[in-house]
């Protein structure tokens, strides 16, 4: 299975797809990391936070793939942000993870309460040029956010990794993004299942044309709207069948039918707003 590559501001690729492996259990990680290896995926996103970078690093020393044929993605969490914390932070997860960079390092939340992420985005530009991350970027950012960054640094985020799926767009954030080389990542592309996505009527109809699964055609809209996606399942043939999505279009109509799910007034989120995160 080839995934597509989207070329990043900073003159990387990055694979269109990847594995999330947001709240998978530390003790499962290596084993569910190494399942995505063997359908196919290169791309893994994982955090700090999530407390499983090391399951993640025992996976890619296990898997014996050369380290140029991996995406790696971690965040440096709020508390970390101050300070000399980010490069302690940073170094924590390389360690972990076992690697001497990682493709892409995120500064995880703006924790504008804190005050930080300023601070914090300087340090990963130094960390840039250190070589421990090849590309940085920010997540969960809002415009007011990237505009204090971009007064501070004229190195431009190569992604914004944001919370977005067919209820809830963030269309003035993302338009607004695009318009200055800031890719989108979405995360929570399916909605987190906290709402019934995949039993919309025109999904459901889309999914059935094409021979897929409603889940499928959701990252296929995703797909063809130039954004990254990394879905995160502990499943082995929902992994599989995340990844088959690359045999198929939707077409123009089916794109518009799915983009008109959006709630109006942001009603659609299902996570926590960036400015509640501290």
């Amino acid at each position: 299975m080839t995934v597509p590559t989207i070329a990043l501001n900073s003159g990387y690729d990055i694979p269109q797809l990847g594995y999330g492996v947001f709240k998978v259990d530390a003790a499962e990680t290596e084993r569910r990391v190494l399942e995505a290896f063997e359908a196919g995926y290169r791309h893994i996103d994982t955090a700090a936070i999530y407390g499983n970078e090391e399951g993640v690093g025992r996976a890619i020393a296990a898997s014996g793939l050369p380290r140029d044929e991996l995406f790696i993605t971690t965040k440096l969490w709020n508390d970390r942000q101050a300070g000399d914390e980010p490069k302690k932070a940073i170094d924590e997860s390389l360690g972990k993870l076992g690697v001497d960079f990682v493709d892409l390092y995120l500064v995880h939340w703006p924790t504008p309460q804190r005050g930080t992420f300023v601070h914090a985005w300087q340090q990963l530009v130094s960390f840039r040029e250190q070589g421990l991350a090849r590309s940085i970027g920010v997540s969960n950012f809002l415009i007011p956010h990237l505009e204090a960054i971009g007064r501070a640094s004229d190195v431009v985020p190569a992604v914004n990794q944001i919370e977005l799926h067919p209820a809830y767009q963030q269309r003035e954030l993302t338009d607004w993004c695009l318009e200055r080389g800031i890719t989108i990542e979405a995360w929570g592309p399916l909605g987190q299942g906290k709402y019934p996505l995949l039993e919309e009527p025109v999904i459901v109809a889309a999914a059935a044309a094409h021979g897929k699964t409603a889940a499928q055609l959701v990252l296929r809209w995703h797909i063809q709207q130039g954004r990254i996606v990394f879905p995160k399942s502990t499943n082995p043939a929902r992994i599989r069948e995340n990844i088959d999505i690359f045999d198929f279009e939707l077409t123009a109509e089916e794109m518009a039918e799915i983009s008109a799910l959006e709630l109006p007034d942001g009603a659609g989120r299902v996570s926590s707003h960036p400015l509640e995160v501290n």
